[in-house]
């Protein structure tokens, strides 16, 4: 497999304030196999529209891929509590990632309303294509809807024995249901009937709150140094 970096500078951290980070950006030559990106995410990378990245911080090591055993996984009391308030209402549903006026909007209330961003401008139609849509592995979008209304949407990513999260967002007027942990239940209960192995978070950052929440599904693993190591409890 051949790759052609297009990007890599140096760029603010947009996880730590104060840090400079450097994710290259590579496009694969082709479409990955399920093999390929079990390998890929193994090896620390990450999923970006059509390009691949893992982070190469100067001086900074932070950014730590994390992933949950899929048949080992005991969701804790107040995540069981998440899942009990939505497993009789939402329906769940899977297809191909699609551009909607709906999901744009959706995306938008999510990012702007819950101060994600740090800016103020809505990601456009054409960058939401190019994040969530075009894609070099298997991605899938899950639909989560109450009486037919959309109120969030993961988009997944799937290997052989792997499948990634690579972003999810919900209606505000929705927090209540604690919509992103439910989510994160329902997939991984997914992924273990379909004999998935590993189900990746993406990076766990300690002293970002918006990335250390990943550490309350146990038991689950951190590339730290290199090298996978397993987390049982309160890190």
């Amino acid at each position: 497999m051949n790759f052609r970096v297009v990007w890599d500078q140096l760029e603010d951290c947009p996880y730590l304030d104060g840090r400079q980070a450097r994710l290259p950006l590579r496009v694969p030559s082709r479409m990955l196999t399920a093999e390929e990106f079990d390998r890929a995410l193994e090896g620390g990378y990450r999923r970006s529209g059509r390009m691949l990245y893992r982070t190469e911080c100067p001086g900074c090591a932070e950014c730590r891929p994390l992933r949950v055993p899929v048949a080992r996984f005991r969701p804790t009391t107040s995540q069981r509590r998440a899942w009990r308030k939505n497993v009789s209402e939402v329906q769940i549903r899977v297809g191909p990632p699609e551009l909607t006026p709906e999901r744009l909007n959706l995306y938008n209330r999510h990012k702007l309303e819950r101060g994600l961003s740090r800016t103020e401008e809505p990601l456009g139609a054409t960058a939401y294509r190019a994040w969530l849509v075009d894609t070099c592995v298997d991605t899938r979008e899950v639909r989560y809807s109450v009486d037919d209304r959309l109120i969030a949407i993961s988009i997944l990513d799937f290997g052989r024995t792997s499948v990634s999260s690579v972003y999810h967002y919900f209606d505000p007027d929705e927090s209540r249901r604690s919509l992103g942990v439910y989510s994160a239940l329902a997939e991984i209960a997914w992924c273990n009937a379909l004999g998935i192995e590993w189900y990746y978070l993406g990076y766990y950052v300690a002293d970002c709150p918006r990335l250390s929440y990943k550490g309350t599904y146990f038991p689950h693993q951190r590339k730290v140094d290199g090298q996978w190591q397993e987390f049982a409890g309160e890190p």
